[in-house]
């Protein structure tokens, strides 16, 4: 009895302690006023994809190719048209079309009031229809404005006015320690609101872990605000209301939030939305480096001795931006426009925020001995031009307007290059760099903007499952090529 009272005596005051030193901390920090100011600009989102069954149903559907004999030699014979429709909508007449499947669920952010919203791109990926809840519980059907995988954002719409748009902050103002809110929708749970801190900035996953991310390009802000399934898309955002990040994942042995959850920070998000909105696509700047942390290890075989830390490079790639500027291997970058780069996560930030054709200045140590080089950062095709939407970038590839001359020579009546493939749906298809598209669905096609508008229609139709039916020829083969290129989202 008197071990309970002294242990009683004991406890008690340290509980107390520790409560009037938390209250102090707490006493300054209101977080009502953020909450507030941002739970009507996240949304729910949740994806569907229709039953196996009858997506089959639906790729039998159309067939522009009907009666062609070419067609007929690679893919079997086709029916008619009338025959293939007719007891189709008999079908569609006589029994209800089996409902979707809902597929994930997951978390957005309102960008603009009329209703462009941001959110993961592994949240969306593989849906054929989007449904988008509304703090308020309306909903609304959303259309996909853009993607980009190498970030897991995406960028997608709904029909919608005067809706509550988020107040864009600044992630570079950022400081480890600071507050943070995260506002999602865990587990379903709408409109819900954890804090935590800033545990770190620039991080980059798979360095620390060991482990291959999803993403390309990774350089999250880590917090400790409670992120769970379903949180993904939604927003972190500082005391003022402001976005300053997109919570993007957790780092978990169970799937389930564990004390560390990151986000991708504005810096990034704002230049990658405005990027789908004015190009259609992302402008994805290289600097043209193989590189790898400084150690210690390193440090000592290299004798570098001027800096502790940076990025070491290895490699210079032959004609890049680096190569042009006078980058050497064995160079330590240090900073990129004054912005410290010591790490991976630091270094694709900071090239993530540019397009090619900008210049970024580095700061490098050579030999022990500081210097700084202006590089003019390019694409991945080696040049400075941006990338337009008409470049069907979806597609992985770019394309080439054909002379007349060449069209009469190989006897077509009009004609379209593929160049540059590199992975997407055309590759996927088993197209080859110098295919000239003849037609798509029947629709001679002469510019890129031809093929940009077929792919519009393709993809919006409702009638007719989303494939391309492209037909053409390869120079110096008078054989007519087909193939039938997959386009769903």
């Amino acid at each position: 009895m008197e071990l309970k009272s002294i242990t009683k005596r004991i406890v008690v005051p340290a509980l107390l302690l520790g409560a009037t030193a938390t209250a102090s901390a707490f006493e300054n920090v209101d977080f009502t006023r953020a909450a507030e100011a941002t739970v009507n600009s996240v949304v729910s989102i949740k994806s569907y994809v229709k039953p196996t069954q009858q997506r089959r149903q639906e790729r039998g559907g159309y067939n522009p190719f009907e009666n062609d004999p070419f067609f007929e030699f690679f893919f079997g014979p086709s029916q008619p048209r009338g025959r293939q429709q007719a007891p189709q909508r008999k079908e569609k007449e006589s029994q209800e079309e089996p409902q979707m499947r809902q597929s994930g669920l997951g978390s957005g952010v309102i960008l603009k009031d009329n209703g462009l919203i941001i959110t993961n791109n592994h949240v969306i990926d593989g849906a054929d229809r989007l449904e988008v809840t509304l703090n308020d519980n309306r909903s609304y059907d959303a259309t996909v404005v853009g993607t980009d995988a190498t970030t897991d954002l995406a960028v997608i719409k709904i029909d919608a006015d005067n809706l509550q748009a988020i107040k864009m902050g600044d992630s570079e103002n950022l400081r480890v320690g600071e507050w943070v809110l995260a506002v999602g929708n865990p587990f379903g749970f709408t409109s819900t609101v954890t804090a935590g801190i800033v545990s770190a900035k620039a991080r980059n996953i798979s360095s620390t872990t060991g482990y291959r991310a999803r993403q390309g390009v990774e350089s999250y802000i880590q917090t400790d605000a409670a992120v769970n399934p379903g949180n993904s898309g939604g927003a972190l955002v500082n005391l003022n209301g402001e976005l300053v990040g997109i919570n993007t994942a957790i780092y978990s042995q169970t799937g389930n939030y564990a004390g560390n959850s990151f986000a991708i920070p504005t810096s990034i998000v704002s230049k990658i939305v405005d990027d789908i909105e004015n190009y259609g696509t992302v402008q994805r700047a290289l600097l043209g480096v193989s590189f790898t942390e400084l150690n210690p290890q390193v440090a000592k075989e290299k004798n570098i001795t001027a800096v502790p830390a940076g990025i070491y490079v290895a490699e210079v790639a032959d004609g890049s931006g680096a190569d042009e500027a006078g980058v050497k291997p064995d160079d330590v970058i240090v900073a990129i426009n004054g912005n410290p780069t010591t790490s991976t996560g630091q270094l694709q930030e900071e090239i993530a925020k540019h397009r090619p054709g900008d210049t970024v200045t580095l700061s490098i140590y050579r030999d022990n001995k500081p210097m700084t080089l202006n590089v003019t950062l390019k694409n991945a095709k080696g040049d400075s031009e941006l990338t337009l939407k008409n470049e069907a970038s979806s597609l992985g590839c770019s394309f080439k307007e054909v002379s007349q001359g060449t069209l009469d020579k190989l006897r077509i009546p009009s004609g379209l290059q593929v160049t540059d493939i590199k992975e997407g749906k055309f590759k996927a298809a088993g197209m080859r760099d110098g295919f000239i598209i003849v037609d798509i669905n029947n629709v001679y096609v002469k510019s890129a903007e031809d093929v940009e508008q077929l792919y519009d229609a393709i993809v919006s139709s409702d009638e007719y499952d989303h494939v391309m039916f492209i037909s053409g020829v390869y120079p110096g083969s008078p054989r007519k090529v087909y193939y039938a290129v997959d386009i769903a989202q």
